[in-house]
């Protein structure tokens, strides 16, 4: 193994039992949760806010944020599934083709973006407390910390995987390249992990691991980059006054987050049907424009009418 080129096919979960597995990217999920909690309770002590309303804040920002993820995901890439497997949108179960715990798969950012705004809005008019925005320049802060770890989170399961290098460089992602029923008549092996752990470590399927391209790990590189993302919005709002300033971290978060996500996209493949793909920039892409723009109007053109308690 190179450090700049290896292979890829981990375990992705516990098998608890029958077809219930512990994934590992469901796991990411429930540390972001946590994370992002302890960051807001320690803005909550610090500006003198009653804890009273942080579990609530929690409450609405989970449900939003995984409903909001979750259909963004159906709308944008995978609308099919309204027809074909509906109630699999809303459970983390495949009923198409057979019964089989899947975890909550087919999440996207947008979608949890537009959930999040959503969400804090109903939140916001149920505890009247401070300005939405004011939750808003907060919430980012954790939300930023936790999208390090969903990103993570698709690594280990080898999806939103990104473009062949075509070069020493990059990931070969054994399980994206070969489906589970695939690999198992391919090396004639039942079970399925050790199938794929035959592909990499047996040189009897030597043949089918050439036949795996190195791609970039996108799901990294926005990892990376959110670290710094988490980094800055936490220097403005502990280490200046911008935090005062009415939808400023809010603007900044949007403008750092969907700039890095703009320009990662140019290395992954499409995720699903893309439908929107103009002038060579992909869904992705033209749907991170709009959040852009408004980050940029709250940051440098927005202000409050009154002043926020």
């Amino acid at each position: 193994m190179h450090a700049l080129k290896f292979d890829w096919n981990p375990v992705t979960g516990i098998d608890i039992v029958g077809n219930f597995k512990l994934h590992f990217y469901s796991l990411m999920w429930v540390i972001a949760f946590i994370i992002g909690w302890y960051i807001m309770k320690r803005i909550f002590t610090k500006e003198k806010i009653s804890l009273d309303y942080l579990d609530p804040l929690f409450i609405y920002t989970v449900l939003a944020t995984m409903l909001g993820a979750r259909l963004g995901h159906v709308l944008f890439y995978q609308s099919e599934l309204i027809s074909q497997d509906f109630f699999s949108i809303f459970l983390p179960f495949k009923f198409k083709g057979g019964f089989e715990f899947t975890g909550f798969q087919g999440l996207a950012s947008h979608g949890a973006a537009i959930g999040i705004i959503i969400g804090m809005y109903l939140y916001r008019k149920k505890y009247n407390y401070k300005s939405l925005l004011w939750v808003l320049d907060r919430v980012v802060i954790s939300v930023a910390s936790g999208a390090i770890f969903i990103r993570i989170g698709n690594f280990i399961n080898s999806e939103i995987i990104g473009k062949v290098t075509e070069s020493n460089f990059g990931v070969r992602f054994i399980q994206d390249q070969y489906y589970k029923s695939q690999i198992t008549q391919l090396t004639g092996i039942k079970d399925v992990q050790e199938a794929y752990n035959a592909v990499t470590d047996n040189p009897q399927f030597a043949q089918l691991l050439e036949k795996v391209p190195y791609r970039h790990p996108a799901q990294l590189y926005e990892s990376f980059c959110y670290i710094f993302v988490f980094i800055i919005l936490w220097y403005f709002y502990s280490k200046t006054k911008k935090r005062e300033q009415t939808g400023f971290l809010f603007g900044l978060f949007l403008i750092l987050l969907w700039t890095i996500r703009f320009f990662v996209e140019f290395t992954k493949e499409p995720q699903g049907d893309e439908y929107i793909n103009w002038a060579n920039l992909n869904t992705g892409q033209w749907l991170s424009i709009p959040f852009i723009l408004i980050g940029l109007y709250f940051m440098f053109v927005y202000k409050p009418k009154t002043t926020v308690k």
